[in-house]
């Protein structure tokens, strides 16, 4: 199958994966209302198409939080994305250096700080949860400073783990001890090509952040345990100020739905806020990222650095979020679906995809430069 779009490395990532990582990856929260919502609403968005303008010269360049960008755009934080291909967010990262764009490392990822950052000659960005032992986020806020990382990204939307039906389905979760490991032994190896490549050589098979902490305990049911007992529900805005005296860079909060919420990010001086629904991961039936955007950025009024994701599979989203008020976009299953498919070959394929849509997008409606695109794009 060749690809040709977001969509079509989502099928060749379906047909790779076994079913447990792919559902992980893919499914969100209860029904699913808001992660289909998130897709549907953002296509649902209808921009002006203008003629008759010179548009022989476009730029997508952009200066994001002191980093010249080639667009617009930064890979997302997943959590066990590095399962999906081998030390695989090592290899996302090298395609997003080539691509001139940030990688976001998560917390929960299968590749340490150190592994990850040594692999991309670019600074990479570290995702970070409010995790109940302070001592240890300050640990890996000072493994994140050391290796060089040139922003933090810290995710308020988690206090909780959401209700995921597909992980339950799947076998992911819900089937403690070795009937739920030869439940998942038996899917990799239904997937031959996956099985080698990261069954075999992409060991070692652990959480690389949190494996100091894990104290040898390896197994996905280690993995939920340690997400259930260690992340803060207490959580509260006061909490930044704990995150400010550790980590001097940019500070990018995650996570923000509520207008409110993101006046309050402002008067406490973060640098950045993602709009982000978690991909409809978290608490189901809330608005979608596209519906949510407009009304934060009206409330801001350009206060800080706005970015957005949610739903976006292709370079026409990605200009329509820029149209709906974000400086820049984060692409998180798209990354995911192409690692799962082809590794980093396919994230670099993924980008130039995504960058290409954003050319005759720009093109079609007569925009020439990043800041050109606004809610004037839009039609009312």
């Amino acid at each position: 199958m060749i690809a040709a779009s977001v969509n079509d490395y989502r099928e060749l990532a379906r047909r790779r994966l076994p079913p447990f990582l792919f559902e992980y990856m893919d499914g969100g929260s209860y029904g699913e209302v808001t992660l289909r919502r998130n897709v549907d609403d953002l296509a649902n968005i209808v921009l002006k198409q203008r003629v008759l303008r010179d548009v022989s010269n476009i730029d997508l360049s952009v200066q994001l939080l002191g980093q010249n960008l080639s667009m617009p755009l930064a890979l997302a934080p997943i959590g066990l994305a590095g399962m999906n291909a081998r030390r695989g967010e090592v290899q996302a990262a090298r395609a997003a250096q080539r691509a001139g764009i940030p990688f976001t490392l998560s917390t929960v990822s299968a590749c340490a700080i150190e592994e990850v950052a040594a692999g991309s000659a670019n600074p990479i960005w570290f995702q970070l949860y409010m995790i109940r032992d302070r001592n240890f986020m300050r640990d890996l806020m000072e493994r994140a400073v050391a290796a060089g990382c040139s922003a933090l990204v810290f995710t308020v939307d988690m206090p909780v783990p959401g209700s995921r039906y597909r992980d339950y389905h799947s076998g992911l979760a819900g089937q403690p001890g070795l009937k739920g490991q030869i439940r998942r032994i038996w899917q990799g190896m239904q997937n031959p090509f996956w099985a080698f490549d990261v069954g075999v050589m992409g060991r070692p098979h652990h959480l690389g952040n949190v494996a100091p902490v894990l104290k040898g305990k390896t197994g996905i049911e280690d993995f939920f345990a340690w997400m259930r007992n260690n992340f803060d529900p207490s959580i509260g805005w006061k909490d930044i100020e704990f995150i400010r005296s550790q980590w001097k860079g940019p500070l990018i909060i995650k996570g923000i739905m509520d207008a409110d919420d993101a006046q309050e990010a402002a008067k406490i001086g973060v640098d950045a806020i993602v709009v982000s629904n978690h991909g409809g991961r978290q608490l189901d039936g809330v608005p979608s990222t596209a519906k949510a955007l407009p009304i934060i950025a009206e409330k801001l009024a350009g206060q800080m650095t706005l970015l957005a994701d949610g739903g976006i599979r292709s370079g026409l989203d990605v200009v329509r979020m820029l149209a709906l008020g974000a400086d820049a976009v984060l692409l998180g299953r798209a990354w995911a679906y192409a690692l799962g498919a082809r590794g980093e070959a396919g994230v670099a394929h993924m980008l130039q995809l995504i960058e290409s849509e954003m050319r005759v997008a720009m093109a079609l409606t007569g925009c020439t430069k990043i800041s050109e695109i606004n809610s004037q794009n839009l039609v009312q």
